[in-house]
């Protein structure tokens, strides 16, 4: 297979990289397939993208809110009918099973409606005086804004940045993952055909060359990024005082399970949590903090869930993980698991043969460890695939403390019939999202999203409408005297 064509939008026109130059993503469930062959821009492209987005987004910005709505509800209308489609193809250049994939294809009409609504929703306030004139404020468009997206969720945290964005009038430069070209481009053209005028966005395909121009720009007022801290830090590390930074990072997210707790339940919302996705989810469950008394009920739970689930291509019926999204990303994986074991882990599942069909994808099998050390490199590094470390406890106090002892505070569960318990966790642990008898993974569009330590920037977060629409405003306060 060839593999279409994926291009640059800049000035209102598609377009190649200079000389033609392109990357080629294969189907990661089958690498003999080529999905796409995207544009690898060059920093010269970026500053191209730029300096279009900087000289056309003013004629959008200039719109009332209920147009900026329009656009996007349209937008909106024209993914939900396309849904199916893109699922499939999600799937084959992502990964995802197509269950996964449709969830993702469904929810990205909806973020951009939400942010439709919060267009009109931009209010300022107004100041008493003594002197008979007026205080106001009005928020107006921050500026140029660059959008940088991660591979796992191609459709849904792209129209969660360029939602609230264009809904404020700002003009966007997006650089998506050179893994997912194709979602990207789906994205764009939809908002394109709702009648977003050329010059509020940019896309530009590449690699880390192309973000790190495109960071580096002094014409870029805000920066919005989801993807690894390393990355994420060096993004925060290149930034200016004139620009603000908003960074989704990485995490390590425990699943604390009490003595009192439902074991079946438990053991259903960790298998969800760690093996949904394929594990390449920053909120995936990662970590299982277990009392002692039901530690070993627990494991032979998960490890038989772990060895029954289906592996295999994600448009197959029935199958319930899919491959790894890049020979990169299995080779990582399987390094931190061949190390946990060279550490003193103990394997209880994963070693079982992949089933007939994956031979030539990214795929492996379900990972649960057991016998680590909280103070591990297993238990302290992001390993973005489907492998749990189990961690052994003797206490409550215990859980707590060894589910902070990371660099991350991403998301965090416990499992408890304990109410007093279940609110003392979320007091004391270390966590941005924290989940009572919940998955660790899946959070609400309308409510907050981040984390602390090194896991977010503490700055703006994610979904929250109000407060997300702060990050891509700039306030004004202006002085009425007749």
């Amino acid at each position: 297979m060839t593999g279409t064509r994926r291009r640059n939008y800049l000035g209102g026109e598609w377009s190649d990289a200079a000389d033609g130059r392109g990357r080629e993503r294969h189907n990661p469930a089958d690498i003999r397939e080529v999905v796409a062959v995207a544009a690898d821009s060059d920093a010269e492209e970026v500053r191209a993208a730029v300096t279009a987005v900087a000289a056309g987004y003013q004629e959008w910005a200039e719109r009332a809110p209920e147009a900026r709505a329009d656009v996007l509800n349209r937008a909106a209308d024209i993914l939900a009918g396309r849904a199916d489609e893109l699922a499939r193809e999600l799937v084959q250049e992502e990964g995802k099973t197509l269950a996964e994939a449709l969830n993702e294809t469904r929810r990205t009409p909806l973020n951009l409606r939400f942010y439709a609504s919060e267009a009109l929703r931009l209010t300022g306030q107004t100041f008493p005086t003594g002197d008979g004139s007026m205080v106001l404020t009005t928020r107006a468009p921050v500026g140029v804004v660059a959008a940088i997206t991660p591979w796992n969720f191609p459709l849904n945290i792209p129209s969660r940045k360029l939602a609230p964005a264009l809904a404020a009038g700002n003009g966007v430069v997006f650089k998506p993952s050179e893994l997912t070209p194709s979602t990207a481009e789906a994205l764009v053209r939809a908002l394109l055909e709702a009648g977003l005028p050329a010059g509020a966005i940019a896309l530009v395909h590449g690699g880390a060359a192309a973000g790190s121009a495109l960071v580096s720009d002094p014409r870029v007022s805000a920066i919005t990024f989801t993807g690894s801290s390393a990355v994420g830090l060096a993004i925060h590390r290149a930034t200016t005082p004139r620009q603000r930074c908003q960074l989704e990072m990485g995490g390590k997210n425990p699943m604390v399970v009490l003595a009192d707790a439902d074991l079946d339940r438990a053991a259903a919302l960790i298998i969800r949590g760690a093996f949904g996705l394929s594990g390449q989810a920053c909120t995936g469950t990662s970590r299982v903090v277990v009392e002692d008394a039901v530690h070993d009920a627990l494991v032979e739970r998960l490890v038989a869930a772990a060895r029954a689930r289906r592996v295999g291509n994600g448009l197959v019926d029935g199958v319930e993980m899919g491959p790894l999204a890049s020979s990169a990303q299995l080779a990582k994986v399987a390094e931190h698991v061949g190390a946990a074991i060279a550490d003193g882990a103990t394997l209880r599942a994963g070693d079982e043969p992949l089933p007939t069909g994956c031979e030539h994808g990214h795929f492996m099998r379900p990972v649960v460890l057991t016998d680590v050390a909280p103070d591990s490199a297993l238990a302290q590094q992001e390993t973005f695939g489907p492998v749990l470390a189990v961690l052994r406890v003797g206490s409550y106090d215990e859980a707590v403390a060894v589910a902070n002892n990371t660099e991350y505070g991403l998301s965090a569960g416990i499992v408890t019939s304990d109410i007093g318990r279940a609110i003392d966790f979320s007091r004391r642990v270390d966590s941005g999202v924290v989940k009572v008898n919940l998955p660790t993974t899946g959070v609400a569009m309308n409510a907050p999203f981040g984390g602390i330590k090194n896991s977010s920037t503490q700055t703006f977060k994610e979904q929250a409408g109000d407060t997300m629409m702060h990050f891509y405003t700039v306030d004004k306060t202006v002085y009425l005297s007749a």
